[in-house]
């Protein structure tokens, strides 16, 4: 039940990014551009899912547990520090440089995209090399 929720579940997101123009890496970027050719239309889905993340989150950490009874792993901590803030920044960059999160570059895999591949290749390098440098 876990694993089919789960497929589920992972089925309504990546189907929400697609409709959504996450995949599209020139729709993000416009998006990032402010000072160009500028796209607000990925404000729409930031207003949809913020509201919709803060309301499920409050719920969540009051009921401890996740919707199948799961132990619920949040972050130890709320503090902003500099390894946050300088990761913030080089996440930004990318996404910026690239077009691509995490999560939509996974999908744009999955929907037979060449290009992303690099991307991927070098997020997972990066990911490697945080946990180098950071011993973990």
């Amino acid at each position: 039940m876990k694993l089919r929720m789960a497929y589920l579940s992972g089925l309504i997101f990546g189907f929400g990014l697609i409709v959504s123009g996450m995949t599209n890496p020139k729709k993000v970027i416009g998006f990032l551009d402010l000072f160009g050719q500028w796209d607000p239309s990925l404000m729409l889905v930031m207003g949809a899912a913020i509201p919709l993340t803060f309301i499920t989150f409050r719920w969540l950490e009051k009921k401890q547990t996740t919707i199948l009874n799961e132990v619920l792993h949040l972050p130890g901590t709320r503090k902003i520090d500099l390894p946050l803030i300088i990761g913030s920044i080089f996440f930004g960059v990318g996404w910026a440089l690239a077009g691509y999160c995490p999560g939509p570059a996974i999908v744009s895999l999955g929907l037979g995209n060449e290009s992303v591949v690099y991307f991927v290749i070098a997020m997972l390098i990066g990911m490697k090399l945080v946990d180098i440098v950071t011993k973990k």
